[in-house]
């Protein structure tokens, strides 16, 4: 009897120590993450000239988005790992934001390659859509396609019209609150057919542009840039669908190593869901070379304001008016 209480103990303890483990690595990547998205975007709100670009707008609109499914994403996670439940009519709207975000990123990765395309090939007559005072109108199009699809998904599966949502409890997971086959199926295909029509706009907009690259004699800098800017929005795209392989790698590991099923899930988690999505919008910030000028400054000016406010205050404290 005490082997068993013993035991019971040491996996009891082993599986404290296993989910602050988890804490601990998700916790500070997301502070790390959530600082520089908040940097980037205090730029773009201090700096009117990134507000006039139609391709800086759609790329503070991917951060917003982004950071949106990273915060609910790793919300439901400590909720999952700490085995919270609560009522399903409150974990509807975490579940249909972390879906709606997921789903807006290619259509916006697509968005941004096409802005590429027609700044190139429209340079002088540059359509109404993709000016800077029209784009939120494509922006809110890509968002009422995004939300869509996942009331689709729930009204699909309201076939128990006797559950109270607020008087049933449970975990925050779409296991639990989609479970039923046909969603799962209309989910797949979605995901699988929004990610290809993206792919192919992405291969065929970095062609076309490629293809004009070797045609012009002159600005062949701006264009190989552009160039360069859709394959990393193709790039983004891949990282974006490492999502899709979590079922083969679940099956992979569950065969190749004796893992506890939640260390699996937290694997798959982490590698194809958090990572893909802190390197996305933080690869393509950086890399840009006005961004990254006003990046370094910021950091540059922070300690001189710092030193400045700590002098007046210390003349303030000695010579008070």
């Amino acid at each position: 009897m005490q082997n068993l209480t013993n035991i019971s103990i040491n996996a009891t303890s082993n599986k404290s120590l296993s989910v602050l483990i988890k804490v601990c690595v998700v916790g500070p990547l997301f502070c790390i993450f959530f600082f520089c998205i908040v940097l980037i975007l205090n730029i773009f709100a201090s700096h009117r000239q990134f507000l006039d670009t139609s391709r800086y707008i759609l790329f503070a609109s991917m951060l917003i988005n982004d950071t949106l499914h990273v915060m609910i994403s790793v919300l439901l996670f400590l909720l999952v790992i700490a085995q919270v439940k609560f009522a399903l009519g409150l974990c509807f709207p975490l579940l249909f934001i972390c879906s709606a975000t997921f789903q807006n990123t290619p259509f916006i990765l697509a968005t941004m390659s096409l802005e590429r395309y027609v700044a190139i090939f429209y340079p002088l007559q540059c359509p109404a859509a993709w000016c800077s005072d029209r784009i939120w109108i494509i922006i809110l199009v890509l968002w009422f396609l995004s939300c869509t699809f996942p009331v689709i998904e729930y009204s699909i599966g309201q076939r128990y019209p006797a559950v109270n949502m607020f008087s049933t409890h449970g975990l925050c997971h779409l296991p639990t609150v989609n479970s039923l086959p046909i969603q799962t199926l209309f989910r797949t295909a979605v995901n699988v057919l929004s990610f290809a029509v993206v792919a192919v706009i992405i291969i065929l907009t970095y062609v076309r542009i490629l293809l004009e690259t070797r045609k012009m004699r002159q600005d062949k800098v701006s264009v190989s840039k552009a160039t360069h800017t859709v394959l990393l929005h193709g790039f983004q795209l891949l990282l974006c669908m490492l999502a899709f392989t979590m079922p083969i790698t679940e099956t992979l590991i569950v065969l190749r190593a004796d893992w506890p099923p939640e260390d699996i899930i937290f694997f798959n988690y982490f590698c194809f869901v958090l990572i893909p999505r802190f390197l996305s919008p933080l690869i393509y910030g950086f890399r840009d070379q006005s961004l990254r000028s006003y990046i370094g400054k910021t950091f540059i000016c922070f300690p001189k304001k710092v030193e400045s406010s700590v002098r007046c205050q210390i003349q303030e404290n000695l010579f008070p008016s």
